[in-house]
This record gives C-alpha cells, structure tokens and sequence, in this order.
C-alpha cells in the first residue's frame, strides 16, 4: 500500500465514521413513550426477571429479532397474540397474514390495544407500535398492507404470546 491509497483509506473512513455519527444524531431524539405513562411500570431489574433476553431486548430497548426466526411467524391457529410484557391482548388472529417480510404480520390491532409514536431511528421516519399498557415496543406499521385497512403491523414474534382459542 502505498502513501495515495493509505490517505484515500483514512479519507473513506473518515466520511464513513462521521455519517454514522449524523445518523445516529438524526435516530437519537427522545424516546417519544418517555413522556406517556402506562398502567404496568417496572424498573429495569423487574423487566429482566419476568423477560427473556431476547423479549427484554425487543421490548424494553426497542431491538427487532432476526426476520424468519419466531414460531409465531408460523402459528396459524385461532386465537389471541398478547404482549409478553403483560399479556394484554394485542392481536388476533383474524387479522393475521403472511406479509413475506419474516416476521409475524397483521392488518389491524385489538382496539385500544396498542400505542403509535413516530420512531426516526435509523435515519427515516416510521410509525413505531408499542403495548398501550406497559409500553413495550412491539414493532412498526407500514401502509402496504392489505385491505381492508392497507396496513401492516410488522410485529417481533419475541413482543407476543399465543393463547389459542378454545373450542
């Protein structure tokens, strides 16, 4: 490696590392739920107890699970999807579909199940869906859905549970 192509390196990294930092920036507004109050809080430590990793993740520290990989994504069952944090009920499925996107889809929530914030993490704008209860983050909605509500609840199978309707 020559001096030109060192300098070109550091350059690029250089650029690279402060676009990261801007859009970290644009992604580091408050977490608009930090002003609303839920009907379950727990501190830290009690989430942690009660949470797997993965839900605590998800849930708590808005993370997102690998596309493809909750069973819930496959369950085709009748019956009622809640929240892992604290079992509301949040979807049914009626309104389950299969989206193609690897994560278990609706096209309608519960009524008055859920909570909306604008999430512009990332460095766009989304609507994010959280447990109007305990305020977990459950995922996004995106208007792409089908009819009759054109949305899409893009839900982490690790934010639920199932509970199958009984006979």
């Amino acid at each position: 490696m020559n001096r030109r192509d060192f300098l070109l390196s550091g350059a690029a990294v250089a650029t690279l590392s402060a676009g990261t930092a801007a859009m970290l920036r644009l992604g580091g507004a408050p977490d608009a739920r930090a002003a609303e109050t839920f009907e379950i809080t727990k501190t830290e430590a009690e989430w942690h107890t009660i949470l797997s990793d993965a839900a605590f993740n998800v849930l708590r520290k808005q993370g997102t699970e690998y596309p493809g990989t909750s069973p819930l994504l496959n369950e085709h069952r009748k019956g009622i999807f809640h929240c892992a944090g604290c079992d509301l009920p949040v979807y049914s499925s009626e309104t389950k579909f299969d989206s193609g996107t690897g994560w278990p889809s609706f096209w309608q929530e519960i009524h008055n199940a859920v909570g909306k914030t604008v999430d512009r993490s990332l460095g766009m704008t989304r609507t994010e869906v959280h447990c109007r209860r305990c305020g977990g983050h459950l995922g996004h909605v995106f208007d792409d859905g089908p009819p009759p509500t054109g949305l899409r609840h893009c839900i982490n199978g690790v934010a639920l549970t199932f509970k199958p309707a009984t006979a």
